[in-house]
């Protein structure tokens, strides 16, 4: 069990910015998870990985991907609060679910450094 969260490296988000969207991907996608997934990631150590897609356009693909395979997502569109504009999508959340099922969608992306 795993967790992945894309982030959208074309908005070059300052890292606090990031790490606060990320949160938001995590806990969205986790509550939209079904109880048992959850329960067996908690139990996993809740592992999750933090990944880059270059456009929301790739991001809005992958959540198609994911979705169509069954798997709890969330696409998160920031409230304009502060660094980029209210709508705007940050990141993709994606699982808990099993590993080599969000492999299948995000296996390619790289890790954000």
């Amino acid at each position: 069990m795993k967790q992945v969260i894309v982030v959208n490296e074309a908005l070059n988000l300052p890292r606090g910015k990031l790490a606060a969207q990320v949160a938001h991907a995590s806990v969205d996608a986790y509550c939209s998870a079904d109880p048992r997934a959850q329960k067996s990631w908690r139990a996993d150590g809740m592992p999750k990985i933090v990944l880059k897609a270059e456009t929301a356009a790739e991001l809005d693909q992958l959540e198609q991907r994911a979705a169509a395979a069954g798997l709890p997502t969330a696409l998160i569109e920031d409230a304009g609060h502060t660094v980029v504009e209210a709508g705007t999508v940050t990141c993709l959340g994606i699982g808990p679910a099993k590993a080599s099922a969000i492999d299948a969608i995000t296996g390619h992306l790289k890790l954000v450094k």
